[in-house]
């Protein structure tokens, strides 16, 4: 089987590009899609495929902020001679900033295509950075107002890529491992974005490295704006078209049944990430040894990537409507395994294990969404679905720290499993909701 010719990206206005052949499993080398090939092939046939390398490269460096922008601001700012607090202001404006400006970014990304929307971002987000850095100080009034307009112009580099790949022309195994991919690469830069920010400060101050880091993923951003981009005809979409031709108008996903119960599966597998991002230090602390709390978190991600390489390794024969669920379960028996810890290795080892499946559940999130969301809102989709972990993310953490003192960190364990217990079950009990629109219809022609 032969995919459609390819055509380039509908967001896109520089004419078609030549077709490099065909991109279904069958084109892929026998050993990188089957079984025996493992994950690292897969990933090498995906990220090498023509028309797939550059976008791939760009969405990597365009996302590099993402994951420290928080931390080197409050570097910056205790730099400039500024308190905690005030540093802790300034991030918080910064997140509330990107809260507020991802659903109207995604809008724009849908209605206009991703050129224009990444290219006033990509240039936006480091200009305002840079403005905060070098042209106020702490207590100033345009600090604050500079943390948020720098949120709202992140470039929306996550929401797009993940948009771009539930566009692409790639089978099913190959898409699933374009979002395990995804999956790994956020635990990868999660670890290793705040080392590459610690090495920038070594060659000078927090202020000169927050601003590199800015350029780099502005220009990252406009990279990825730029790029071409091979598009399934049958999946894409003229973006501002809702509504023409006698089509209906697309359902918005806070509107969706389907993208409901995920985002709701979703909200409630973050909040015992919030719960344990408490718990974990001050189990760590309970038992002496406060030094420690960066290696035991480290076995948190560790194991998350540890789990994408291993649990991953093949590609499943199973549809992921059926196999999110019992990831989902997966991932509440592993936040189970924190609660008997008695003791910061037996904590880290808990960790470890029961981390494993946290990427392949967010690789399924991101698949069910590009799956059933409206393929003309998918980066709408792909924006509230990641709104609501975060929302599930805060929730936890402010939940944790009213629970720490009358319960402890083992009781803030226990309630961090009832509630990814609780968020398996909504998943079982939603199944028939996830089953994506195409292969329902199937089900019932049949």
């Amino acid at each position: 089987m032969t995919a459609a010719p390819r055509r380039e990206d509908a967001d896109t206005d520089t004419g078609p590009i030549v077709d490099p052949g065909p991109v279904a499993a069958d084109s892929a080398p026998a050993a990188a899609s089957g079984p025996g090939g493992g994950l690292f092939a897969r990933f090498r046939a995906l990220l090498t495929r023509p028309g797939v390398a550059g976008v791939a490269w760009w969405s990597v460096v365009a996302r590099l902020p993402v994951y420290l922008m928080s931390l080197a601001m409050v570097l910056t700012i205790r730099e400039q001679g500024g308190s905690y607090p005030q540093a802790g202001l300034i991030a918080a404006l910064y997140t509330v900033g990107m809260a507020l400006g991802s659903p109207l970014i995604a809008r724009l990304l849908d209605r206009d295509g991703r050129r224009g929307v990444l290219i006033v971002t990509g240039l936006a987000y480091p200009a305002t950075l840079a403005a905060l850095v070098w042209a106020t100080r702490p207590g100033s009034w345009a600090q604050p107002v500079l943390a948020v307009a720098s949120g709202i112009a992140l470039p929306p580099t996550n929401a797009c890529m993940r948009a771009l790949w539930a566009r692409m022309p790639l089978d099913d195994a190959q898409r699933e491992t374009a979002y395990l991919w995804e999956a790994l690469l956020t635990e990868i830069l999660v670890i290793g974005a705040p080392l590459m920010l610690a090495a920038l400060m070594v060659c000078g101050s927090a202020g000169t490295a927050l601003t590199v880091v800015a350029v780099v993923g502005g220009a990252g951003a406009l990279g990825l704006a730029c790029v071409r981009v091979p598009t399934n005809p049958e999946a894409a979409t003229d973006p501002g078209s809702e509504g023409r031709d006698g089509r209906a108008a697309p359902r918005h996903p806070l509107r969706d049944p389907s993208m409901l119960v995920l985002m709701g599966v979703m909200a409630a597998s973050a909040v015992p990430i919030g719960l344990m991002t408490l718990a974990i230090p001050a189990s760590v602390s309970a038992h002496g040894s406060s030094d420690g709390t960066g290696v035991v978190y480290a076995c948190w991600g560790v194991g998350s990537a540890l789990g994408a390489l291993w649990l991953g390794r093949a590609p499943s024969r199973v549809a992921m409507h059926v196999r999110f669920p019992r990831l989902v379960l997966a991932y509440a028996i592993g936040t189970g395994l924190t609660v008997p810890t008695t003791s910061p290795v037996t904590l880290g080892i808990a960790l470890v294990v029961g981390s494993m499946p946290m990427a392949l559940v967010s690789a399924g999130e991101m698949t069910l969404v590009g799956a059933l969301a409206d393929r003309r809102l998918l980066a709408q989709a792909f924006t509230w679905a990641s709104l609501a972990t975060v929302l599930g993310d805060a929730v936890g953490q402010q939940v944790g720290g009213l629970l720490m003192d009358p319960i402890g960190p083992r009781g803030v364990f226990t309630v961090a499993f009832g509630v990814a217990l609780t968020g398996a079950g909504l998943a079982f009990a939603g199944r028939r909701l996830l089953v994506p629109e195409a292969e329902a219809r199937a089900r019932c022609a049949t």
